[in-house]
């Protein structure tokens, strides 16, 4: 891959993570009729701050120390999360997929990602494995996976945003 192309497809990672994002954004935005609350990505940025200071598990994120700066951080690791989660369907699908988006990579790659919270976020906030210590795990594993999957289309509909770009 030359310059020309890496740049191409760094840009259009950043185009489709973020339109992606939005899109979760906007389903969060929306989903507490239904589902509950709005995702708080303060104690994301709760968490990895700690890590800082070595703490990388906690028994209950909400109650750790809150840290300067943590909304912020939260929100960038969200929109930075989303991006590196378009360069993964790049991955999957090859860097071709830009040029014809079509939405099953897009899906799979959304549903996939959910590995993420999973195994890595909700143990490390205390929450267990999938969510397992939560107070209603299938519900939190219910939303995780739309949230996902409307991830996924986000995906999708950034792949049409940089076709017809």
């Amino acid at each position: 891959m030359d310059t020309h192309e890496l740049t191409d497809v760094t840009l259009n990672a950043l185009v489709i993570g973020i339109t992606a994002t939005l899109v979760m954004d906007l389903w969060g935005w929306l989903r507490p009729q239904a589902f509950g609350p709005r995702p708080n990505y303060a104690m994301v940025g709760r968490w990895l701050l700690h890590m800082r200071h070595g703490q990388f598990l906690h028994q209950a994120i909400g109650a750790s120390p809150a840290q300067k700066g943590e909304r912020l951080a939260g929100w960038v690791a969200h929109y930075l999360t989303g991006i590196s989660f378009a360069i993964l369907l790049f991955v999957f699908a090859g860097t071709s997929w830009i040029d014809n988006p079509t939405p099953g990579p897009a899906l799979a790659t959304g549903i996939v990602t959910v590995i993420a919270p999973y195994f890595l976020m909700q143990p490390g906030m205390g929450m267990g494995i999938a969510a397992s210590k939560a107070p209603m795990p299938s519900r939190a594993r219910t939303q995780s996976l739309i949230t996902h999957g409307v991830f996924g289309m986000g995906l999708y509909l950034g792949g049409l945003l940089t076709a017809w770009l």
